[in-house]
């Protein structure tokens, strides 16, 4: 008999189930005898309800068989919890290799796949779905090179894997949610259905609302984690029981069990909202890539930007360049320049590169108000940063208890100590300072008096603008709380550049021109007078990036600079941290495993109790790392030793 049949006839029937138990050293499968009165309900994918060690458990069925290759007497499933099937073959195999290619347990995993069962939901009588309309779509993506043919595979029941890289503007060119849509209605015409992930709900709502549009009302379902407990388990069982096709979502959609899924598409991997952030810690991206590869999908890595992941998959030719050339690019795209970048710039304001909001703002912005909004993206929310020198630019700290002194209430002033006035620099004895980074709001107030007359308003933290008119005012942003606004804005002024790229983090370059691409593109097109004017030193390379709007070249020089140092993704990083104790055992066991070579720390963390080790290996050697990892993990449950230790596989964060 075959693996998932039970015959009536059977003597034995033998179920094999993933346990929901989180140790590393029981990270596997075990057999239980099905009992006569349970067979008819016993099928893979159902959750049951066993006795291990001495305690009873739920687990998934992964497996019905007729023999079992474990020679200790099994013993019986104590009860089906729920008939339903909810873990299906497909989604069961990415768990496993999501956990392998993590370090983690198929019962950490399943925990983000499958959604806790709502009993209610799943006696109530099943709602009625609708089939998608199968309408063809004329939308941007065909317009780009190459991408015809990616559409035409969709449709005639390929799996073509592509990395679109979207114009920035606000254009039909740039409308992205339209070529997804493009994309899943291609695949739908060859009988498939479409995945969609996106990083929050801004962008969910609109690619929602614009397929209900175009596939019928009813016809996509929206999964995300915070949908609520009935909600996301009703509609999760619409996706296992093959009644939808299209599903849309934020980072757990990824696991919707869409029966012959064609294509998955993920909107923006570059946005850390795309990383779980409960253990093992998987990316979307990452989770997308590999279930095309195991269930025969197509895929579709879209965004303004280009990560150094999705290039590194393009330089191998797992997947294919989708985007228009640098030149077109910036035809098609708004004007866009950084101050004091030419001689004739320096020579009217010779403090372009220097002052903290050049003359050539005002210009910029007194233009750009006669067509419409300008928006203003300022890195930090608030009032006003730590102090600096003046002189020297060191930070100013409280010569008491060293906290970093800010300037409310009119001049310096420590958090726990008050004011301190009469400060002197420790390094130069300057006496003057300055605020390098001012918030959002104090840059407000600036604006407020050099254009009395315009409105003015501010979207952070807190209170989030989702939308603006088309009438000319100031709208001052912090980083992803930019609005949108009908036709687009006039200009986008950048300022404070130096503080995204001066971040003590790898990525700190990369997600800078990820965030300024993103404002790039609520900006109307440089042929209707649209304008992107960043503040900062213009040889940096990402602005320089940004001006030739070229996300493609600046992510290979980036991979390039990576393989140069053994950075991610161009070699296996695994991070671990935990108490000092378990991070020397770690380190003199691993050692030993792989050589000193490969083994870097222990180093401090941000938890004063708990230290860090790095563990660095070419990707061929990925395997062995990773394995090396599982055994210390597991030896360690084995024996039920204390301390907590976190594993990370390639960190979406590297300081």
């Amino acid at each position: 008999m075959t693996t998932g049949e039970v015959a009536a006839t059977s003597e034995v029937v033998v179920a094999r189930v993933a346990v929901d138990v989180p140790l590393a050293h029981l990270d596997r499968a075990f057999d239980y005898l099905v009992p006569e009165e349970l067979r008819d309900q016993v099928r893979p994918g159902v959750r049951v309800r066993v006795k291990f060690a001495g305690r009873r458990r739920d687990g998934y069925v992964l497996a019905v068989s007729d023999h079992s290759d474990t020679e200790a007497p099994l013993k019986s499933l104590e009860r089906v919890v729920s008939p339903e099937v909810v873990l299906t073959p497909a989604i069961a195999g990415l768990i496993r290799d999501v956990a392998d290619r993590y370090a983690g347990t198929f019962a950490d995993v399943v925990r983000l796949a499958v959604p806790p069962r709502h009993g209610v939901a799943e006696k109530a009588r099943r709602p009625d779905y609708p089939a998608p309309i199968g309408a063809p779509v004329t939308g941007p993506l065909r317009g780009y090179p190459d991408a015809p043919g990616y559409l035409d595979a969709l449709a005639g029941g390929g799996r073509p894997r592509a990395s679109w890289r979207v114009v920035p503007v606000t254009a039909p060119v740039g409308d992205w949610a339209l070529g997804v849509l493009e994309a899943a209605a291609a695949t739908l015409a060859s009988g498939r259905g479409s995945l969609i992930v996106v990083p929050d709900a801004t962008e969910l709502d609109r690619v929602e609302a614009l397929f209900a549009t175009h596939f019928g009302r009813g016809a996509v379902v929206r999964l995300t984690a915070d949908a609520g407990p009935a909600a996301r388990y009703r509609r999760f069982l619409a996706v296992v029981r093959g009644q939808v096709k299209i599903v849309v979502g934020t980072r757990a959609a990824i696991w919707a069990p869409i029966h012959d899924l064609g294509l998955i598409a993920v909107w923006d991997d570059g946005d850390d909202r795309l990383s779980e952030p409960r253990a093992p810690y998987p990316h979307v991206r990452e989770v997308a890539a590999l279930r095309a590869s195991r269930e025969g999908s197509g895929l579709l890595l879209a965004g303004y930007a280009v990560t150094a992941e999705t290039q590194a998959l393009v330089e191998r030719g797992w997947l294919h360049a989708i985007g228009e050339p640098p030149a077109s690019a910036r035809q098609a795209g708004p004007a866009v320049r950084v101050t004091g970048d030419d001689e004739r710039a320096l020579a009217s304001d010779p403090f372009a590169r220097a002052a903290r909001i050049p003359h050539e703002v005002y210009v910029v912005i007194r233009a750009a108000l006669a067509q419409g909004p300008v928006l203003l993206q300022v890195p930090r929310a608030g009032y006003a940063s730590a102090l600096a020198c003046q002189t020297c630019r060191a930070r100013a700290v409280c010569p008491v208890c060293s906290q970093p002194l800010t300037s409310r209430g009119g001049g310096p002033e420590c958090p726990s100590c008050g004011p301190r006035f009469g400060w002197t620099c420790p390094v130069c004895r300057g006496t003057t300072l300055r605020a390098p980074i001012v918030g959002v709001h104090r840059t407000a107030e600036e604006f407020g008096r050099a254009f009395p007359n315009v409105a003015i308003a501010s979207s952070s933290a807190g209170k989030i603008l989702r939308e603006v008119g088309d009438t000319p005012q100031l709208v001052l942003a912090t980083p992803g709380a930019e609005p949108l606004t009908p036709r687009g804005f006039s200009a986008a002024i950048l300022l404070d550049t130096g503080m995204l790229l001066g971040r003590a983090d790898l990525r700190a370059s990369e997600e800078a021109l990820r965030r300024w691409l993103a404002v790039t593109a609520l900006v109307r097109p440089g042929a209707e007078g649209g304008t992107v004017l960043a503040v900062g030193d213009p040889t940096a390379r990402a602005l320089q990036a940004l001006v030739r709007l070229d996300p493609e070249g600046f992510a290979t020089r980036e991979l390039a600079e990576r393989r140069s140092a053994g950075f991610p993704p161009a070699a296996k990083w695994i991070v671990l941290d935990g108490p000092p104790e378990v991070i020397d055992a770690a380190g003199r066991d691993l050692r030993a495993a792989l050589g000193t070579t490969r083994v870097l720390g222990p180093s401090p963390t941000d938890d004063p109790e708990r230290l860090g080790l790095t563990l660095r290996a070419p990707l061929s050697e990925t395997r062995e790392l990773v394995a090396a990892v599982r055994t210390f993990e597991g030896v360690r449950s084995a024996k039920k030793l204390p301390g907590g230790l976190r594993v990370r596989v390639d960190p979406q964060v590297i300081a």
